[in-house]
């Protein structure tokens, strides 16, 4: 089976999260088991409600697929699954 989980790697930039707030989370999903694939393969994650960061992976956590999702999979059945939109962060214009 394929397993996925994300993988925090911020915001760290002081400035960033003085601009924005520091209830945002992004960094990747790590994604396991992919046959013929040494290595994990890795989706990057932009940022996200930190709310909705911890709700996806934890959801993550259990997901298993016999075949690799797309990014835009794993998004659309997460919030299929959890009844949940995820709120991205969005540039400020």
């Amino acid at each position: 089976m394929i397993t996925y989980s994300t993988n925090w790697m911020g915001p760290i930039n002081s400035k960033w999260i003085e601009e924005n707030g520091n209830h945002w989370a992004a960094g990747r999903i790590d994604i396991y088991g992919v046959p013929d694939e040494p290595y994990p393969i890795e989706y990057g994650l932009p940022p996200m409600h930190v709310e909705d960061w911890n709700s996806f992976s934890e959801w993550l956590d259990d997901f298993e697929t016999e075949r690799l999702f797309s990014f835009d999979e794993l998004i659309a059945q997460y919030e299929q699954e959890s009844g949940t939109v995820i709120r991205w962060w969005k540039a400020k214009t």
